[in-house]
């Protein structure tokens, strides 16, 4: 800002005529980025020079309690505007999911998973490092799933923290909300239900509890999962289910 020999605010103009301040819009500026990367724990939507959204499941999800501070998490209340927003964004053509998630809160990842599955745009998960618990339903929600050979899934029946009321009522609710979780993923992977709740109450492989371990390649054997590979693996996946979609809706 200058003023003049008035004492009169005017904005000093380059050659072109616009202000010497001013910053192009089309691209988020950097400190932008750093400012929703330090919020949501995710940068901005992508622009047109790619469209490919990335979101990521990491540490614990985190439900309608506010876990420690020291606690890695994924707020549910971050990641389903932001699946709204990929929704509405014409620019964006595809979602790439990466897990490494211990579990978390039961409803809200099966709110993540259900968002996940009603996209209207092709989806692709990649699960490294670990997809247990409640990861697995948000796994499978997509069109398509990847595990990495050394990954790992958990599938165990709802554990519950805090005070239990031991009434007949309390446990009928609890084998409706796990039967919740066995409806999602078997509707949405090649595993029956049956053998999913096989797995899921299996007292051979956890010493202290029950349940099963997966490692890569057996989550694709038991019909869980697609297919083990890696990130250049989900990335060409996603990259042929928009091309195919694309040419869909040509014809």
């Amino acid at each position: 800002m200058k003023r003049d020999f008035h004492g009169k605010d005017f904005l000093m103009q380059e050659p072109h005529g616009r202000p010497e301040f001013e910053t192009p819009k089309e691209q988020p500026t950097q400190e932008e980025r750093t400012a929703s990367l330090q919020n949501v724990g995710q940068l901005a939507l992508p622009k047109q020079d790619n469209d490919i959204f990335i979101l990521t499941i990491i540490g614990q999800i985190e439900g309608h309690l506010v876990l420690p501070p020291q606690n890695k998490t994924t707020k549910y209340e971050h990641v389903i505007p932001q699946l709204v927003a990929v929704e509405q964004n014409p620019q964006v053509k595809g979602v790439l999911l990466i897990l490494n998630t211990v579990g978390g809160d039961v409803e809200a990842g099966l709110a993540i998973a259900e968002m996940v599955s009603t996209l209207s745009k092709p989806t692709v998960s990649l699960v490294l490092g670990g997809g247990h618990s409640i990861g697995v339903p948000i796994s499978v929600s997509c069109d398509y799933s990847i595990i990495s050979p050394t990954a790992t899934m958990t599938i165990h029946p709802i554990r519950l923290t805090g005070q239990v009321i031991g009434i007949f009522q309390f446990f009928e609710y609890l084998d409706k909300m796990q039967e919740r979780v066995i409806e999602f993923v078997s509707k949405h992977s090649h595993v029956s239900r049956e053998k999913f709740k096989e797995l899921m109450f299996n007292t051979n492989q956890l010493g202290r509890d029950i349940g099963t371990v997966l490692i890569g390649q057996e989550a694709v054997e038991v019909g869980l999962i697609d297919a083990v590979g890696g990130l250049s693996d989900a990335v060409s996946k996603l990259r042929s289910l928009i091309r195919e979609k694309e040419t869909n809706e040509r014809h």
